[in-house]
C-alpha cells in the first residue's frame, strides 16, 4: 500500500476527476448509444468497478469490435466496448500533457490547436519562403512509412515511453493496453489511445529530422511528412538517412512507392489537396469520390426524411474540408444538384 501511496501519478490517473472526465470525454458525441445508456444508468456503479479494478490490478481490456470502412482505401478499424475507452481517455489524460512538452511544432496529427488545415497552412508557408531568398528552385521530400500502425513494435514503444514515466501503476496499464493488440507489434485504428502513442513512437523520428539533420523545412501529420530543400541532392541523401533511422531505430519501413521528391511547381500533393504557394487546390480523386457518394445518398433521400438529414450532416463535414481550398465551381454545382 504504501508504493500506491508513493505512486503519485497512478493515484492521479485513478482519481474520481480524471475518471468522471474520461467518461464526459468518451461520452461526447454518442451519449444516446444502447451500450453509453447502459452504463450511464449505473454510472457510479460502473466507475467504481472501473476504479478497483484499476486500484488492484485486476482490470483486464476486452475484445475488440471489428468493422471495415472503405473510404480512399481500405481500413480495418478496431473499436474497444465503452468501459475500455473510458480507460484509454483517463490514461491520456495523464500520459498527453507529460509528452506534448517534447513534440516539436511541425507536427499536426490528432493534438491540441493542430490538424490537418493547420498542416496545409504550414506547408503553403514553406512553400513561399523556401527558396525566396537565395531564388533557387525549391523540391520536394515527400515520404510515407509502409503500414504504419501494423508495425510499431511494442518493446520500442515501451522503452519510449520509460524514458519519461516511471510510475510503475501507469506503465503496467499502458503495457496492458499496448498489449491488447497484437503480439508484439501493431496499434488498432480506433483507439484513442493509437493516436497518442502514435506521435511518442514518431516524435524519435521528428527529433532526429530536426535535431540531427538539422532539417528546417519539415512537417509531419501522423505518417506522412514532406521536407523542403532547394538541393535535390541533399533529399537525396536525407532520405537515405531517415530510412536507415527508420529501420534500426523504430523497426520500420518506408513506403517504397510513396517516397519520392520533386520540383514544387507542379503543386506538392498533402493531406487530399494540391498545395501551390498561392493557392489550394482539392485532389482529383477526391472530388470524384465526394460526387460519387453525393449521387448514392441523393437517390436514397427520394424515399426517406431521415436520409435527407443525414446527407445534411455529411456535406456540412464535407463542406468544412473542401471550402478550404479553391473550389467555387464544386461547391456551386453541388447546391444545383442538391
Amino acid at each position: 500500500m504504501n508504493d500506491l501511496f508513493l505512486d503519485y501519478l497512478f493515484n492521479k490517473l485513478i482519481s474520481w476527476e480524471n475518471l468522471l472526465l474520461a467518461f464526459k470525454k468518451a461520452n461526447k458525441g454518442r451519449r444516446w448509444r444502447a451500450e453509453i445508456l447502459g452504463f450511464t444508468r449505473h454510472i457510479v456503479y460502473n466507475l467504481v468497478l472501473i476504479r478497483e479494478a484499476l486500484l488492484k490490478r485486476t482490470y483486464v481490456h476486452s475484445d475488440y469490435f471489428i468493422f471495415i470502412i472503405n473510404d480512399s482505401k481500405k481500413r480495418i478499424i478496431r473499436a474497444a466496448p465503452f468501459r475500455d475507452r473510458i480507460v484509454h481517455h483517463a490514461l491520456c489524460n495523464i500520459l498527453e500533457p507529460i509528452f506534448e512538452k517534447s513534440f516539436i511544432f511541425d507536427s499536426y496529427a490528432c493534438r491540441k490547436g493542430k490538424g490537418l488545415h493547420k498542416a496545409i497552412a504550414r506547408l503553403q508557408c514553406f512553400l513561399r519562403v523556401s527558396g525566396r531568398f537565395n531564388n533557387k528552385k525549391t523540391f520536394c521530400l515527400k515520404c510515407d512509412i509502409a503500414k504504419f500502425f501494423d508495425n510499431i513494435d511494442h518493446n520500442v514503444l515501451k522503452q519510449i515511453i520509460r524514458t519519461k514515466i516511471s510510475s510503475p501503476g501507469v506503465l503496467w496499464l499502458t503495457d496492458l493496453i499496448i498489449d491488447s493488440y497484437g503480439e508484439n507489434t501493431g496499434n488498432p485504428i480506433g483507439n484513442l489511445t493509437s493516436q497518442l502513442f502514435a506521435n511518442i513512437y514518431l516524435n524519435e523520428l521528428d527529433h532526429f529530422i530536426k535535431d540531427r539533420l538539422q532539417v528546417k523545412y519539415y512537417i509531419r501529420y501522423m505518417d506522412d511528412f514532406i521536407i523542403l530543400d532547394t538541393d535535390k541532392h541533399r533529399l537525396f541523401e536525407l532520405r537515405n538517412l531517415i530510412k536507415d533511422f527508420l529501420q534500426s531505430k523504430l523497426k520500420l519501413q518506408l513506403h517504397p512507392k510513396k517516397s519520392e521528391y520533386f520540383p514544387i511547381n507542379k503543386g506538392v500533393d498533402f493531406l487530399g489537396y494540391i498545395v501551390f504557394p498561392n493557392y489550394i487546390l482539392l485532389r482529383k480523386s477526391t472530388v470524384q469520390r465526394f460526387l460519387k457518394k453525393c449521387k448514392k445518398q441523393l437517390k436514397k433521400c427520394l424515399t426517406s426524411k431521415e436520409q435527407q438529414e443525414l446527407l445534411n450532416i455529411k456535406f456540412q463535414s464535407w463542406y468544412s474540408y473542401y471550402h478550404y481550398a479553391q473550389c467555387w465551381r464544386l461547391i456551386k454545382n453541388y447546391k444545383k444538384i442538391y
